[in-house]
Formats: structure tokens, C-alpha cells, sequence
């Protein structure tokens, strides 16, 4: 159904109206962005789908429409964080190709850490919300699917990184791998910013760190 205003003429002036798909895609965005706040504040196990309803002004069985389940749901304010914006896989966004015309290891690095600080900013808190209830099957499918995607991901950026420029003696890939999972992972961001830490502080310290544990 169209809307109409009034022109300067006097004359109604009719607004586009919204397809279907526009509409289920703004309601969808809008139970995303209202369960990721009652998520963070409730936790994985308090959440309730009537109070993500209710904070995003839609019955709780458009939620259950949507999503089927509160795993469903936790899985797609996940990949809503990962994906930013623009909606791109972590391989797809910009800093993946700076990384590949960076000048030196260190850029390389710090390409990397200005693109997953972006992520972090952004999928730490539900990540931590995830990460909390090891115990709930859904859940832990969300952090072991993040985890697998996490390694493989990574695992390219070390194998570019490691044939441009090699890595410190005696580190091979896989512990590579291993040490940029652990370093880059939401928890020292988290922390950090608990302590008062800036993103840029975070950022700058993170780019030393796997400069000289990677690169050496």
C-alpha cells in the first residue's frame, strides 16, 4: 500500500512503497540488532524470545517465523557481526587486499589487524555470549563453526604472509595459525577495552605483538 504527502502545488506526492522482500529484510535486520542487545545483557541462556520481541516491536511468532529457534537466531546476530555493513565474508572485505599489496610483513600484519579489529568491535560481545554457554548444544555449534571458519581464514592470511616474507625460524604454519587464532580472538580485545584500552591502543599493540611472534 502506498503512502501519499502533500507537494508544494498542494498535490499528494506518492512515496514509493516497500516490496515484501525489503520488508521481511527490514524486520529481520531489526529482530537482529534487538536480540544482540538482549543477548549481551541477559546472556545466551537468559534471553528470552518474547523480550527480543518486544525490543523490536514485532510478535514473538514472527520471531519464531524467522528464525525457528533462539540458536538460529544467535547464529545469525553472529554472522550479521562478522559480515559488517557491506554484508562480506571477512575474506571478501578491504583489508584482505591491502594485505596482499602491502610493502612489508609488519604493513601486511597491521592490514590485518585494522580488519579484524573492525570485526571485533562489532562480534566480540556476541562471540562472549556464545562462548558462555558451552553447555547449550546450540550455542557451542555457533562457537565451534566460528571456530573452524576462524582457522581456515587465518590460515590463508599466514600461508600469504609466510611466502612473501617468511616466518621467524623455527615457526612453522600451523603454529602460526595457532598464535594469530589466539592473539586476534575477541577475548584480549574484550579485556583490554575492559581496562580502558582504545581500539587504536589495542590495534597498535596487537600489530607489535604479531610482528615479533610471527615475523620475528
Amino acid at each position: 500500500m502506498t503512502t501519499a504527502s502533500v507537494g508544494r502545488v498542494g498535490k499528494p506526492v506518492k512515496t514509493p512503497k516497500h516490496t515484501r522482500r525489503e520488508q521481511a529484510a527490514a524486520t529481520r535486520d531489526r529482530v537482529i540488532r534487538a536480540a544482540i542487545e538482549v543477548f549481551a545483557e541477559a546472556g545466551y541462556v537468559g534471553a528470552r524470545m518474547t523480550d527480543i520481541a518486544g525490543r523490536a516491536g514485532v510478535a514473538v511468532q514472527t520471531v519464531y517465523f524467522v528464525f525457528h529457534t533462539k540458536g538460529e537466531l544467535l547464529q545469525a546476530c553472529f554472522d550479521h557481526a562478522i559480515l559488517g555493513p557491506d554484508g562480506l565474508p571477512p575474506l571478501q572485505q578491504p583489508f584482505i587486499a591491502e594485505i596482499s599489496v602491502a610493502e612489508s610483513g609488519r604493513d601486511a600484519l597491521a592490514a590485518f589487524v585494522r580488519g579484524n579489529t573492525a570485526i571485533l568491535s562489532r562480534a566480540a560481545v556476541i562471540k562472549e555470549v556464545a562462548e558462555s554457554a558451552p553447555h547449550e548444544p546450540d550455542a557451542a555449534a555457533v562457537v565451534e563453526r566460528s571456530e573452524r571458519r576462524r582457522r581456515d581464514g587465518l590460515g590463508q592470511v599466514v600461508d600469504q604472509i609466510a611466502e612473501r616474507w617468511g616466518l621467524r625460524p623455527g615457526l612453522d604454519a600451523t603454529d602460526a595459525t595457532d598464535l594469530l587464532l589466539m592473539l586476534s580472538t575477541s577475548g584480549p580485545f574484550l579485556e583490554l577495552r575492559r581496562y580502558g584500552w582504545s581500539e587504536a591502543k589495542y590495534a597498535e599493540w596487537l600489530t607489535d605483538t604479531l610482528t615479533r611472534e610471527l615475523l620475528g
